[in-house]
């Protein structure tokens, strides 16, 4: 990032298109037709948004408004589309019922869009903001609505926080607000609220899991691939090493099944991991082809075990690559009715006597199946509730 300098953005004038970083790009038709862009990729598609024409828009304007853009597409918004929001300044009910409709069609619950209508709907946990204008919403018109839900459940004013957050950020890159979004957390609400309990096994540091959604969102604009492990680990519950050690032999694509053999297993048990359709999708970017599925500097070794860490510092996340197994395991126990053998299997731990006699036939693989399909879902933002099959 940051490869133009204000200086070279005022005197260049070679047609061309010259990259400052991270998407943007300062375009040059001719010595006095000059334009800042942003260049993305959402949906699979490549999209190209105008930032306005230097000297009008110095480079560190470009740069913010860059910013701004890259957080939105990392939530899924579409910077373009916003853009066709009416020009007079609406209320907060008002992008907050268009960001619904707009997310319809990408979402294949209806569990998604009821729990989007509990927390920004009309009569929703952000009634009080819902008749606000969005220019207008400050810290003080935010506090009120998350302090009522923060300690009773503070899971559902995690995920009401990042949807307020999230449509104050459409206000932004709509031209409707500026300035700093009195729902962010990081640098802001941080220092004000009471900070939520942060799970944790032993010294691991986890991820609330109500927070994942919104860092997978940001995780995906990554496109390194230190960061598809990080997702592959993510949404296939595994410990550190046997995903940066998983090969393409291990692969089943036609059953959908991951195989790991007992000689990389903490138990010294093989284990099969179900593939949802999110973990099918990086492999299919990915190959298929031999040796490891995530390679280093060379093809034939693995990516190195500090990988995974290196994108969480470079994220300024400060937990770690096995606690998002924590963050799997207090999902599954808060918000599905999954039964706690069939939780513990999916994460490869030893089970206890009962759960031996109960699942000493098999290992639960399609129970397991309908738990992380519904999990890959939860971390798209597309469900956060499963009902188990017969226990």
């Amino acid at each position: 990032m940051h490869r133009l300098s204000a200086r070279a953005a005022a005197t260049l004038k070679k047609p061309g298109i010259y990259a400052d970083g991270a998407g943007l790009y300062l375009r040059i038709q001719s010595a006095s037709a000059r334009s800042w862009v942003y260049i993305f990729h959402l949906s699979g598609k490549r999209r190209e948004m105008g930032l306005g024409a230097p000297p009008g828009v110095s480079l560190a304007r470009a740069r913010e408004r860059a910013q701004s853009i890259r957080e939105s597409v990392a939530d899924g918004i579409d910077p373009i589309a916003s853009k066709r929001v009416r020009r007079d300044t609406p209320t907060f009910g008002d992008l907050a019922d268009a960001f619904i409709e707009d997310r319809k069609a990408t979402v294949r619950s209806d569990k998604s869009i009821a729990r989007w209508k509990r927390a920004i709907g009309p009569g929703g946990y952000a009634h009080d903001l819902r008749e606000l204008k969005v220019d207008r919403i400050q810290t003080e018109d935010v506090l009120p609505v998350l302090r009522s839900l923060w300690e009773s459940h503070p899971s559902s004013a995690g995920l009401l926080r990042g949807y307020i957050e999230t449509v104050l950020n459409i206000a932004k890159v709509s031209g409707h607000r500026s300035g700093d979004n009195p729902a962010a957390w990081r640098g802001h609400l941080e220092h004000i609220l009471p900070v939520r309990q942060r799970l944790s096994r032993g010294h691991h540091a986890a991820m609330p899991f109500a927070d994942v959604p919104l860092f997978y969102a940001r995780l995906g604009a990554n496109s390194s691939v230190a960061a598809r492990a990080l997702e592959f680990t993510i949404l296939t519950a595994a410990r550190t090493s046997e995903a940066l050690k998983a090969s393409w032999e291990e692969i089943d694509l036609a059953s959908r099944v991951w195989t790991i053999p007992a000689s990389r297993m903490k138990s010294a048990k093989e284990h099969r991991v179900p593939l949802s359709k999110s973990v099918l999708d990086i492999l299919s970017k990915l190959g298929p082809c031999s040796g490891p599925i995530f390679p280093g500097r060379r093809d034939d070794t693995p990516l190195s075990n500090m990988a995974m860490d290196m994108v969480l510092r470079r994220m300024k996340v400060e937990v770690t690559v096995h606690g998002f197994r924590s963050s799997f395991r207090d999902w599954a126990g808060e918000m599905t009715s999954t039964p706690r053998e069939v939780a513990e299997a999916a994460l490869a731990h030893t089970i206890g006597n009962s759960a031996e006699l109960a699942y000493r036939r098999g290992d639960a693989l399609e129970k397991r199946r309908v738990l992380m399909n519904s999990w890959a879902e939860y971390c798209a933002g597309e469900t956060a509730e499963v009902a188990m099959p017969g226990r």
